[in-house]
């Protein structure tokens, strides 16, 4: 029973990689849309969304399955209970890429406001995702820790690229000025993806210590704080 239940764990976690890598692709198929203004991959991206919402599906479904089916200890309802919120922001990231398509789909302003930064932060948050979806698999403690510090960078990109922008509004009235301000938009969607890895960071953190603080220690004494603590 317990071989059996172990493979089950593999699969959700097999399952969990393929929708944090369709999440890394749509950021940067996105990125690459608003460097290219392609509204074709743009459309694409936003198409490709509807495979994230089933991923989340199918991923829920599974976790029950094992909840209900299977009499899972401490450490594995820990593991189970991670994935399922995790899933949430994984979908609400394939929401964020999807809006950031959307933006390129729908713009008709021709000229584009150069700023490198933005590929820059969106490589970043993409890392980001990756980083908290290995974490989740290896069980790194420490990697869940450097995505949470990597959001602190997202966020500077975010305030550096917005001051940039505001800057060019003022000096390029019109169009253009609509242009920047898309480009601030995606900015915060950018800024959000950052934010819903950390949210999966965390979670990765409680599948392991049993502690949910909305804060990562990996130094913290976690045997004196855990939820959920018996093997």
């Amino acid at each position: 029973m317990r071989n059996r239940f172990d493979r089950e764990l593999d699969e959700l976690n097999s399952q969990l990689i393929d929708m944090g890598n369709l999440c890394v692709i749509a950021i940067s198929q996105a990125t690459s849309a608003i460097k290219t203004t392609d509204k074709d991959l743009a459309a694409q991206v936003i198409e490709e969304d509807a495979h994230i919402d089933q991923a989340e599906r199918d991923i829920e479904r599974m976790c029950l399955k094992l909840l209900l089916q299977q009499q899972p200890v401490a450490k594995d309802l820990r593991t189970i209970s991670a994935a399922l919120k995790m899933i949430t922001d994984m979908e609400r990231i394939g929401d964020q890429a999807s809006d950031i398509a959307e933006i390129i789909a729908t713009t008709t302003t021709p000229e584009t406001p150069e700023v490198p930064k933005l590929y820059d932060m969106s490589k970043e948050a993409a890392n980001m995702v990756n980083n908290a979806i290995t974490a989740y698999v290896n069980k790194d403690l420490t990697l869940a820790g450097k995505v949470e510090a990597n959001d602190d960078v997202v966020d500077n990109y975010f305030t550096e690229i917005r001051e940039e922008l505001i800057d060019y509004i003022i000096k390029n009235p019109g169009s253009n000025a609509a242009k920047a301000i898309d480009l601030i938009m995606i900015c915060k969607y950018l800024e959000r993806i950052g934010d819903h890895a950390t949210n999966i960071a965390e979670w990765v953190v409680f599948s392991i210590t049993g502690v949910h603080e909305g804060h990562i220690d990996t130094k913290a004494p976690v045997e004196t704080k855990n939820i959920l603590k018996a093997e």
